[in-house]
């Protein structure tokens, strides 16, 4: 997976509370046998019209936000069942980071495995967001990381707060395997020096009790 620290990108404001798992990839789509691919179908009915003609009202079709990299959300996103193909689909597009005032616990978690920074900010400041990234075409943020910050190019500041083992993860780019294998020398000193049960091969006297009358 790959680290995060710093990241600078255009902003595409998606102004809908709720927004679904099962919108953001339709079921019909979770069966490919990797991860890849599945950028193509990130909000695919909102994206498409039939014979798969690019939607021009939807947002993510507009010139403006061609090439952006930072989504701007509202509450409760990534809600419905608890596909990882989403975040799949979020980084796939382009999107490194997502900024909204609420997220699903499921789709929040999945974010960290795959190396998407969520960013939950309160409403007025997420409102401000939408505000300066409608006013301003080509409207940029910057996430850090380390220092847990929001900033533009017009003196914004934003501080956001992370859980500190999530921080680690996405600042080492570690997946679940790779969260293991930090332990990689502890693990083989365990093999090495643990001691097979002293039951384990023994075999087991099982009494049966004689019936009585």
């Amino acid at each position: 997976m790959k680290p995060f620290s710093n990241h600078t990108g255009l902003v595409a404001a998606l102004d809908r509370v709720n927004v679904d798992t099962d919108q953001m990839i339709p079921k019909q789509f979770c069966k490919l046998l990797t991860r890849d691919g599945y950028g193509r179908f990130l909000f695919y009915d909102w994206r498409y019209l039939p014979g798969e003609k690019p939607n021009p009202e939807f947002v993510l079709n507009w010139p403006r936000y061609q090439g952006a990299s930072v989504l701007l959300t509202r509450a409760n996103f990534g809600c419905g069942s608890s596909r990882e193909h989403a975040p799949w689909g979020v980084l796939e597009y382009g999107f490194r980071v997502v900024i909204g005032p609420s997220f699903a616990d499921i789709f929040y978690n999945n974010c960290f495995k795959n190396g998407i920074l969520p960013v939950s900010l309160p409403e007025a400041q997420v409102e401000e967001l939408f505000r300066r990234c409608e006013e301003h075409e080509g409207y940029r943020l910057t996430a850090d990381l380390p220092n847990q910050m929001v900033t533009d190019e017009m003196g914004l500041r934003f501080t956001f707060e992370i859980d500190p083992h999530r921080k680690h993860i996405l600042l080492k780019g570690l997946d679940d395997i790779g969260m293991t294998l930090e332990h990689q020398e502890k693990i083989a000193h365990f093999e090495k020096t643990r001691q097979p049960s002293a039951t384990m091969h023994e075999p087991v006297d099982v009494k049966h009790p004689t019936n009585q009358r």
